[in-house]
């Protein structure tokens, strides 16, 4: 059976957590609210409409629909500042010319805008004519549901049961149980080793060097 990697890409295989932690928390500040910074760094991962649905209703108080609309246009904007700073992770690069090198199929399933995508994917050189790259956007229903993975691995012509989603948050790797794929754990988006396993990921690395470092030690396909 025919195996591939569904990576997801902020965290993943662009270091970009952070920023997206500093850029929701300076743009809910801009109209005056206030969420601690580990409560954002929690959701990051989810789709973007359920990620802005779950900051908001943790937020004391109501927010009109034109405050909420404000912020998140803030929030785009500061990303796009913080722009300079985002750049690919350790082995990222490295990662993907191996697999392409292999002959093993990959793709990128993501959260992030269209514009952002974009942008990501111009940083780790790839081409976004020729990848196979599956948004929330592109689906009914984002992660931690696991539509986008689904749509990635259509895009190949490969089997999800019998391919690995690699991810840095809980939303990913209980989006690839849910789909019945083999999930790979990277801590290099903040989340720790144990939280990563007991969300479903049966193996865990530091970021995408070490995963690289460690490609001996997984299966041909995932052992079902």
């Amino acid at each position: 059976m025919k195996t591939a990697f569904i990576f997801d890409l902020d965290g993943t295989l662009i270091d970009s957590v952070y920023q997206h932690v500093s850029a929701w928390t300076e743009a809910l500040a801009s109209e005056g609210l206030a969420l601690p910074g580990s409560r954002i760094h929690r959701k990051i991962g989810m789709s973007s409409e359920l990620f802005a649905a779950q900051i908001f209703r943790e937020i004391a108080g109501e927010t009109s629909a034109d405050c909420i609309d404000r912020v998140k246009r803030r929030q785009g904007e500061l990303l796009k500042e913080l722009s300079p700073q985002i750049l690919p992770l350790p082995g990222a690069q490295a990662l993907l010319a191996a697999l392409t090198k292999a002959d093993i199929p990959w793709a990128i399933a993501t959260s992030g805008s269209p514009e952002a995508t974009a942008a990501n994917l111009e940083k780790l050189g790839i081409d976004a004519k020729t990848a196979v790259v599956a948004t929330s956007s592109e689906v009914e229903h984002g992660k931690p549901e696991p539509d986008v993975f689904m749509a990635a691995a259509k895009q190949l012509g490969v089997a999800i049961e019998y391919s690995y989603v690699v991810g840095d948050s809980t939303w990913d790797l209980l989006g690839a149980r849910r789909c019945h794929a083999y999930g790979i754990g990277l801590q290099s988006g903040g989340v720790g080793e144990a939280e990563l396993q007991r969300a479903g990921a049966l193996h865990v690395f530091v970021d995408p060097a070490d995963m690289l470092a460690h490609m001996s030690e997984l299966a041909t396909h995932p052992d079902k």
